[in-house]
């Protein structure tokens, strides 16, 4: 009995001086947001992007932003015809989701997907991966992009013709 006593007198003792400085100390934590979050179309401008990072015309049209609690990102990404991303990588990964069109999506070892309305990619943190649309059509798709460390992708070279080409689309 009396060593029964003196193990739970020893295990509050170990539970107390564990816990009690989190249990007194201030909260310093960030509180969360209390109010719902909307961004108009105004507050999200569409805009072109040309030049190293793209071949072709293409439209994104931010959705909404990463925050403090939620760490990616929202855009529609509109491609013309034979339109396409640089090679790039997500370092904490993205999903696309086909609106419309059909969508290509590349990988380094040559495999080419061919991804329609409905269908969607999760492309892993740090696969180097491009993706655009067929010759056929323009293409539209959803991308949800995760962030690590405040950067959500790093863009390379532009996919060459021969690349882009050897997909049977």
């Amino acid at each position: 009995m009396k060593m029964t006593a003196s193990l739970i007198n020893a295990l509050t003792a170990t539970l107390i001086s564990s816990f009690a400085p989190s249990l007194f100390a201030a909260d310093t934590t960030e509180k969360p947001s209390t109010s719902q979050m909307h961004y108009t179309a105004e507050s999200q401008p569409p805009f072109p992007v040309k030049g190293q990072y793209f071949t072709g015309e293409v439209q994104v049209d931010r959705l909404f932003p990463e925050n403090p609690e939620a760490h990616y990102s929202g855009a529609y990404v509109h491609f013309q015809p034979s339109a396409r991303s640089a090679w790039h990588y997500h370092p904490a990964g993205q999903h696309i989701v086909v609106i419309s069109g059909t969508a290509l999506t590349g990988t380094r070892d040559g495999n080419i997907i061919s991804i329609k309305p409905g269908e969607t990619i999760w492309c892993p943190p740090n696969l180097d991966h491009w993706h655009g649309a067929s010759r056929e059509g323009a293409m539209t798709h959803l991308v949800i992009t995760g962030s690590k460390d405040g950067q959500n992708v790093v863009w390379k070279e532009k996919v060459s013709d021969d690349i882009y080409n050897a997909s049977k689309h």
